[in-house]
């Protein structure tokens, strides 16, 4: 190696200004220019208007693929606050459109991840040929257009406006992405996931790119994540054994719903924060602590286990069980490099409690469903 190759000094360093790093390097900010990327960029949008349902600002929102190859993402909030409106409450639209991780939620239980990255709407921005923002608000609507995360005017009051909120339409950069076909099946899979976890929101997605078969689909769930176990076909037993409890140990909330069904197929999803979690976690573990000694005690009260006979071993208890364990955290920590498992050392020790004293009631109260349950667990063998 000559001397000039290895010569190395201030000039070598470049300095990439405001949004130019996202657009150099954006698979760092959405993990793939794929359609991977892309269902990212809807959910970062998302994750703003879903929020403020949450916290009871906002009722619904409507998330449309547009016929131009375009996204909008409508709610019916107060409206985000435009700077030059003179408004003070949080930053304001243009500074959350331009500054990385502005507006960005506080990781605590009130707030979801509907994405993965927690980016915010700047790196949409930059990512995106075109974006407008229109924000209903005190009466006047406003307008700001945006072309690869340049602003083309500044903010325009266009005229009076009814009700109040905020809409963010933008199509995704063909300079940037391999493709600009969105999938309607994985965003939908998604919000019906996220509905599932939290009763409040109230979804909407529709498909308008092929004017011949328009759809549209709404997600609400009332019931929860019981409203999901409730779906499976062949089940054991009637009921969804579901319940929802608070832990000042673990500082958050724990809700579970599961039932067994007549397959010998395990469905077990865990999630921290509307987050999925497919490495698992100690939520994960708690809940299978819960689970094994719950129906461990009920089986030797019952005299089904004698004194000499081993436990049930979790494929046993596992089998054609559908659960879902969803915890919600004022302060998550997730592991791996991908983020997929929970690491909160006291959330174990408290699913495992909740699990163990709810299914153990349930099981006293129900005894006809919990022998078909027992039957159904004995008859799997050890492996």
């Amino acid at each position: 190696m000559s001397e000039e190759s290895k010569a190395y000094d201030a000039s070598a360093i470049v300095v990439l200004e405001g949004l130019e790093a996202v657009r150099k390097r954006p698979g760092m900010y959405i993990g793939s220019v794929g359609e991977r990327g892309l269902r990212h960029l809807v959910f970062e949008v998302a994750e703003r208007a879903l929020d403020e349902v949450l916290g009871g600002t906002a009722s619904r929102v409507e998330i449309i693929l547009t016929a131009d190859g375009g996204v909008r993402v409508a709610d019916d909030g107060t409206g985000l606050p435009v700077e030059h409106a003179g408004h003070s409450d949080g930053p304001a639209l243009e500074t959350r459109l331009t500054v990385l991780c502005c507006g960005a939620q506080p990781a605590d239980r009130r707030f979801l991840y509907a994405g993965y990255f927690g980016v915010g709407l700047a790196v949409v921005n930059a990512l995106s040929g075109r974006l407008t923002a229109e924000v209903r608000r005190d009466g006047a609507r406003w307008v700001l257009e945006y072309e690869r995360g340049v602003a083309v005017a500044a903010p325009t009051r266009t005229g009076p406006a009814d009700g109040s909120g905020t809409a963010i339409t933008f199509r995704p950069d063909a300079e940037i992405f391999e493709t600009l076909e969105f999938s309607f099946h994985a965003l939908a899979e998604r919000f019906r996931e996220l509905a599932f976890l939290n009763r409040e929101l109230d979804i909407t997605l529709t498909d308008d790119r092929d004017p011949a078969a328009p759809q549209a689909v709404r997600f609400r769930f009332p019931g929860g994540p019981s409203d999901h176990s409730a779906e499976q076909s062949s089940s054991l037993h009637p009921d969804v054994i579901a319940f929802e409890r608070e832990y000042a140990e673990m500082e958050g909330t724990v809700e579970v719903a599961l039932r067994w069904c007549a397959s010998g197929e395990e469905r077990v999803a865990s999630y921290a924060n509307s987050r999925p979690t497919t490495g698992g976690g100690t939520h994960e573990l708690g809940f299978r602590d819960g689970l094994a000694a719950a129906v461990n005690a009920y089986a030797r009260e019952q005299q089904l286990l004698t004194p000499s006979d081993l436990d049930f071993i979790p494929t046993q208890l596992g089998a054609g069980l559908t659960a879902v364990v969803s915890v919600k955290l004022d302060y998550p920590e997730f592991e791996g490099a991908t983020r997929d498992r929970l690491g909160n050392g006291p959330v174990r020790a408290c699913v495992a409690e909740a699990v163990r004293e709810h299914l153990t009631a349930w099981l006293h109260a129900n005894p006809a469903q919990a022998t078909a349950v027992l039957a159904r667990i004995s008859m799997t063998t050890r492996h």
